[in-house]
């Protein structure tokens, strides 16, 4: 019996692409995604990452490229995705990673709400949920071929109002509304040969966060504070928190699971803050 529940959660052989695998939260994913058997394809915009990505999966006895592509870049994906066909032949899963905050959408204390920097706040809401479309358009129809898993990257700003990040927030609901439409069509078409669900993380440290959520002597900001107060297990995520339901996501344990959005957050959006 152990082996076969392990055998549920195993990624072996499964060629799984992740898109943003050199921020904070993608080299997690990497790890865990080793760790369970996954063959990796690393994609990202920074080389030098990439390949120490690589390098890192290779030293643990796993299997792994990286690709530099842009998700917002179509032409980027096509050369990836074939890239990947002449390397192993086929994709099998999809972590659409990808996403964050764009400093120049970030709300200002004070600032004028009628006076928003509107191309900043199209440029997150491109990153977050284009990058998480277009990558899906491109890998997806391989998936679909022989079967698999996608799994995008919410957030809990999706479902409770946060203030300071409207366009990350836009993004990431728009996200989940969409991993909920694209599982039910993914589902008319193909029944159950291709899922599509989303982790929803609460608050992690990553590039993106660190400046409004920590001061530079490492204490919190009183935005880190607030944050803190609301989450019942006082503390913020550790990246590798969100290993677990990304494995399970992939993995044939989920093999009935569609169009859900499984938050990861110590109880954030659970607690009312009384």
């Amino acid at each position: 019996m152990v082996k076969e529940i392990e055998g549920l959660f195993s990624l072996k052989n499964k060629v799984v692409v992740v898109t943003g695998a050199t921020g904070v939260l993608g080299e997690a994913f990497i790890n865990g995604l080793c760790a369970a058997g996954a063959t990796l394809v690393v994609i990202g915009r920074n080389e030098e990452i990439a390949k120490q990505r690589v390098a890192e999966v290779t030293e643990a006895g796993g299997k792994a490229i990286y690709i530099i592509a842009d998700v917002l870049n179509e032409q980027d994906l096509m050369d990836a995705n074939a890239t990947i066909i002449k390397t192993y032949g086929r994709i099998d899963a999809l972590v659409n990673a990808a996403g964050g905050n764009v400093a120049e959408a970030v709300i200002q204390p004070g600032s004028d709400v009628f006076d928003l920097n509107v191309p900043a706040l199209k440029q997150a809401f491109d990153l977050n949920l284009f990058g998480t479309i277009m990558p899906t358009q491109v890998f997806g129809a391989a998936i679909a071929k022989n079967g698999g898993s996608i799994v995008n990257i919410s957030s809990v700003s999706a479902t409770q109002a946060l203030t300071r990040v409207l366009g990350y927030s836009m993004a990431k609901a728009a996200v989940e509304s969409y991993t909920k439409w694209m599982a039910v069509e993914l589902a008319n078409r193909y029944q159950d040969k291709i899922r599509m669900n989303a982790i929803v993380p609460g608050f992690f440290i990553t590039n993106q966060n660190r400046a409004l959520l920590t001061n530079e002597d490492g204490s919190l900001t009183a935005r880190g504070q607030a944050i803190i107060a609301k989450t019942p297990f006082k503390r913020f995520g550790a990246p590798e928190e969100l290993i677990g339901a990304l494995v399970y996501l992939l993995s044939d344990a989920a093999k009935f699971v569609n169009g859900e959005n499984i938050k990861v957050d110590g109880g954030f959006t659970a607690f009312s803050g009384v």
